[in-house]
């Protein structure tokens, strides 16, 4: 994986490329531990050779997969970067669109580049941490409103 800073302001973007083989959450979970981001989000386009994706099932409080075993285009991953008790959390979704223009879509649990993603990221000055919800069975952005 290469990457570039194309802003480093009181806000950094670093534009971070993936190589075929690169598995895109691998790859980003490794770039915000070395680079320390408590808060960001992203935006990719690209191609995977095969992905797995997530429906959350909300009767039981878990992912059902679903594997593309194929060639695929990445229309767009959309995702964030937040703490969860101390550790770097990536949420992801992700559109793909398979040769005859079907698209799919759902949480993105992995992702094998081929032959490239393009990923752009934002990181945030301030920090954003997640709490589990019991109710709904999975940990959320929490955001503490003004007082």
């Amino acid at each position: 994986m290469r990457h570039k800073i194309l802003n480093d302001e009181n806000q950094k973007t670093y534009a971070l490329i993936l190589d075929s083989g690169d598995e895109v959450m691998n790859s980003i979970m490794g770039f915000a531990e070395e680079h320390r981001l408590q808060a960001s989000h992203f935006n990719a386009i690209g191609a995977f050779s095969r992905a797995t994706l997530g429906y959350f099932d909300f009767d039981i409080k878990d992912y059902k997969k679903i594997e593309i075993e194929e060639q695929v285009e990445v229309l767009n991953i959309t995702g964030d970067i937040s703490l969860y008790k101390d550790q770097i959390k990536i949420h992801a979704h992700v559109v793909l669109s398979k040769k005859d223009g079907t698209a799919h879509g759902g949480h993105l649990i992995e992702g094998i580049v081929r032959p490239t993603l393009e990923v752009i990221l934002t990181e945030s000055p301030a920090y954003l941490l997640h709490e589990y919800d019991e109710e709904i069975g999975l940990s959320l952005i929490k955001i503490d409103s003004p007082t």
